[in-house]
């Protein structure tokens, strides 16, 4: 495996981020031979954290296994989380040690019960101690509550292993990592979850009442045929590609591809960019040629379909007459002229997968390929993709599995769609590149790199299981880390509350006080005024001001806008409040929240210099400069927080000095200066101050 974009530290040596595999099955599933296997024979470095073992070779704590995991991290080891994770509460703390510079992975090892329960029956000296007849019981009762892992857990990549076979091959792919590698992100090896995996153990020990009509679900699986003459459950070997006698072309007539090329996992897909977005035809056609040339090699029997409406399509031209140009293999990529929602209904051709050119919050509407693929797919295609993500970078894709109830997969037989985001050259649309063509094509290689390493991971998969879980897949190019100023860090788990309350508010209704698909609003827990509010945003990897860019304009100005309206509501209770919206420059939490905070400051819970100085100081970067930065420069300026938090305590208004807090919130309570002249521009100040006697 070759290594992909390694950092570089600061001495220039190449790094590899270190990965945090959590091990997650039942009890004789094999989980700690896993370990052994993969630590026997790679030349990454990895560290197994065994609760069983984690106290001097005895059973411990989950505390000790987090501080044993944490610490390894930090010498830049790699991680085996050595428990049974069999739920989300078990998983969520060791998930909540990645972040920026480390990867989360999960490897389940969901084998059948009866496979685990032999073994344990025949272990001796096991160092959990659990062995014997009377562990199966136990067994059972674990597997009763099973929880099978997500990516939205926040997981970069799942593994799933039903059987010994994939146990071996996931071993194989994890031992190939080497400390500059990494793994395609993704969810890989699970089933339709809708189709029943096991009976469980209960069978196993041939207790009648467990033994019901589920039983009967998977023969019914096997044999309802998809349009494609293929299984809901299984797929067949790709090796039809080898018999394929017809030639693919776009003047295909409706009917007419053989039976055997069912078995093809195919890829169809618009060109992304070009319609609403308005890029540019000619260099479009270069980057889609030149990315599917990089992919060939990568395809094996895997086809890759360019699909437009019309014979008259300039892009199909052009990509076309490119692409023969460059020999390409008009086998395994050709052009289709056709509905992409009725490829196979209305053109003959068979997709499992089809691309959609999406707006940045995945939501339907808006004309064009998103608006169609949303319409045909029905609501079960909002609901898969609300679950995976509710935003998408330019870039980017998310690849979503399309649930069994949409007409695309029963009439289409579509398994997958592949949501992509390009970038915008129409001055009427967000995010708008002024014809930077430059910055452009990199993000349009970027977002169909992505869109291919998708296509590709479902594609590996489904030789064995047709249906994978959803996952965001990023282009070659990272906005975190690699530009200029941009800090990372590690977040302990007591710094993510607002990030978890971000990613599941259901879960949270008693702290809420407003949630959309955007932002979260809520109380500060220790308020440092009348009134202090967050607005939390609701997208995966932004964690502070220093990962917000262009692209996330619209977010921030969503932000600033409901932080507006909150302002109106607390004026309208009492119109002496002044308020203030802005940004911490180095939050304490992790996820970006925008502070909406009265400018009156009385609260017990403002005890410190750095609890001052955080919002009075440059430290506090104001909503309106932070929104007008990032469309001028890219990005914000992040102020300097050893050089702001010392600095002595100065009144906001009047700008005197005072030797303590006390002091100083005496002085605030009565002071009447008007607001500095800077904070009465611009908006800074909400409603605006006039005071006349300010600084001209």
């Amino acid at each position: 495996m070759a290594p992909v974009n390694p950092k570089v530290d600061e001495e220039g040596k190449a790094k590899g981020k270190p990965i945090v595999a959590i091990l997650v099955g039942a009890p004789g599933s094999g989980k700690s031979t896993f370990c052994e296997n993969v630590m026997l024979a790679s030349s990454r470095p990895w560290v197994r954290v065994c609760q069983d073992t984690i106290n001097n070779g005895k059973s411990g704590t989950k505390p000790q296994c987090l501080k044993s995991a944490a610490a390894s991290l930090k010498e830049g080891k790699s991680v085996f989380i050595d428990r049974c994770n069999l739920d989300k509460e078990q998983r969520v703390d060791f998930v909540n040690l990645g972040g920026p510079e480390v990867e989360v992975h999960a490897v389940v090892l969901d084998l059948p019960a009866k496979l685990s329960v032999s073994r344990i029956v025949k272990r001796t000296g096991h160092e959990g101690n659990l062995q014997g007849g009377k562990a199966a019981a136990v067994v059972n009762r674990m597997l009763q509550n099973k929880e099978l892992p997500k990516l939205s857990e926040g997981f970069s990549r799942i593994t799933f292993c039903r059987n010994e076979t994939d146990v071996d091959a996931a071993i194989k792919t994890y031992t190939a990592v080497g400390p500059l590698d990494t793994l395609p992100h993704g969810c890989f090896g699970q089933k339709d979850p809708n189709a029943k995996t096991q009976l469980g153990i209960m069978r196993f020990l041939k207790r009648p009442h467990e033994t019901n009509t589920r039983d009967s679900v998977p023969s019914q699986l096997t044999e309802d045929k998809g349009p494609c003459g293929k299984t809901q459950e299984t797929v067949s070997s790709s090796s039809g590609m080898a018999s394929q006698k017809i030639k693919v072309s776009e003047d295909m007539a409706p009917g007419s591809i053989s039976q055997d090329e069912s078995d093809i996992p195919t890829l169809a897909f618009p060109s992304i960019s070009t319609a609403d977005f308005q890029f540019d035809l000619e260099k479009a056609s270069d980057v889609i040629v030149g990315k599917v040339e990089e992919f060939m090699d990568k395809l094996g029997n895997a086809r890759l379909v360019l699909v437009d409406l019309t014979e008259r399509s300039k892009i199909l031209s052009l990509v076309r007459a490119k692409a023969a140009e460059k020999k390409i293999d008009s086998k395994r990529f050709f052009t289709f002229i056709g509905d992409i929602c009725q490829l196979y209904t209305k053109g003959g051709l068979c997709c499992n997968v089809i691309a959609n050119a999406a707006n940045w919050r995945l939501k339907p509407g808006g004309g064009g390929v998103n608006a169609a693929i949303f319409n045909a797919a029905g609501p079960a295609l909002e609901a898969a993709t609300k679950e995976q993500a509710r935003s998408l970078l330019p870039g980017n894709a998310l690849v979503v599995p399309l649930p069994s109830t949409s007409p695309l997969y029963s009439k289409e037989g579509v398994t997958h769609v592949i949501h992509v985001l390009g970038p915008n050259m129409n001055p009427r649309r967000p995010n708008c590149l002024d014809n930077d063509y430059v910055n452009g094509c990199k993000v349009l290689g970027d977002a169909y790199s992505s869109l291919f390493k998708g296509f590709l991971s479902i594609a590996n998969t489904q030789v064995k299981v047709p249906r994978s879980s959803g996952s965001i897949l990023s282009g070659p190019s990272k906005l975190e880390d690699e530009i200029s100023g941009t800090k990372t860090k590690m977040w302990a788990p007591c710094l993510q509350a607002l990030y978890n309350i971000a990613m599941q508010p259901e879960k949270h209704s008693k702290q809420v006080l407003e949630a959309s698909d955007d932002v979260v609003v809520l109380n500060d827990i220790y308020p440092k005024a009348k009134q202090h509010l967050l607005v939390l945003a609701r997208i995966k990897g932004l964690d502070t001001l220093a990962d917000a860019r262009k692209e996330h304009l619209p977010l921030l100005m969503t932000m600033h806008e409901v932080g507006l309206r909150w302002v109106d509501k607390f004026v309208g209770e009492d119109a002496s409040l002044v308020f203030r919206l802005g940004y911490h420059s180095v939050p304490s939490m992790r996820q970006l929240h925008l502070h909406v905070i009265s400018q009156d400051f009385d609260s017990k819970h403002l005890k410190h210099k750095k609890h001052w100085n955080s919002f009075t100081t440059a430290f506090f970067r104001d909503s309106v400069d932070v929104i007008e930065e990032i469309n001028n420069q890219g990005k914000a300026t992040i102020q300097d927080e050893k050089r702001l938090m010392p600095m002595e305590l100065r009144c906001h208004r009047c700008r005197s000095a005072h030797p303590n807090i006390p002091r100083l919130k005496s002085h605030i309570s009565s002071c009447q200066a008007p607001y500095p002249a800077d904070l009465q521009k611009k908006g800074r100040l909400v409603p605006e101050q006039t005071n006349s006697g300010c600084d001209p």
